[in-house]
């Protein structure tokens, strides 16, 4: 192991466990970890996260591999108000990293993000979302303490090949116009804006450069 990859110990540990593993993935798509940006796109009614990668001068995404969320938290419909339990529905990017977590590893999402703050409770919005280890949730995306590991993994290499923005982009369902009519109808209209994203990045595999409208709206 490369003494040298992170002062931290959990960090070391994953690498250790994990290097291998995620090069191979990465190979399998020609793609090379010291070049590398990565995408994260989870689907809550699914309950699966997506690990999207590309070499850092390519424009078009691959899908590397696929992991279960463990644990399930609120329900449809995006986060609104500290306390609601819900998982947030949008579009983010990954603000932080703790490698010291309470939950072993984790990645800290960008919530309230524009929209949110224009969407959700003035005064109490919630904060505090990550991608996360221990298989516990409170409205985040729980794995489990082994894919965490490879999860954090794939973020810290695109980290260190220059991506200061790992795109994460969270849907209620794969975004289907009948999934979309079978669920709630007070968030249908929200959910028709969030599938222009989505129908974009199907069609062309590229991330969009998403801005918010004065009524929290997406624009793409």
């Amino acid at each position: 192991m490369d003494n040298d990859f992170s002062p931290y110990p959990r960090v070391r540990e994953a690498y250790g466990e994990k290097v291998n593993l995620i090069k191979q993935l990465l190979a399998d798509k020609n793609i090379d970890t010291a070049s590398i940006n990565i995408f994260i796109r989870a689907f809550k009614t699914e309950k699966i996260l997506e690990i999207w990668a590309k070499n850092t001068l390519k424009e078009k995404y691959q899908l590397v591999t696929t992991y279960g969320i463990c644990k399930k938290s609120g329900d449809l419909g995006s986060k609104r108000k500290e306390g609601d339990y819900q998982v947030p529905e949008g579009f983010y990017h990954i603000d932080r990293f703790n490698p010291k977590s309470t939950y072993h590893l984790s990645l800290g999402i960008n919530y309230p993000n524009a929209s949110d703050k224009i969407l959700s409770d003035k005064d109490a919005p919630g904060s505090d979302i990550f991608i996360h280890g221990q298989c516990v949730t409170v409205g985040c995306l729980p794995m489990t303490d082994d894919k965490i590991k490879e999860i954090y993994l794939f973020a810290e290499f695109a980290k260190r090949s220059g991506q200061n923005k790992i795109p994460v982009h969270i849907f209620p369902f794969k975004m289907t116009d009948e999934n979309i009519l079978n669920g709630e109808s007070q968030y249908h209209d929200f959910w028709k804006n969030l599938k222009g994203g989505y129908d974009y990045f199907e069609n062309n595999y590229k991330i969009l450069n998403v801005q918010v409208d004065n009524e929290g709206k997406y624009l793409w």
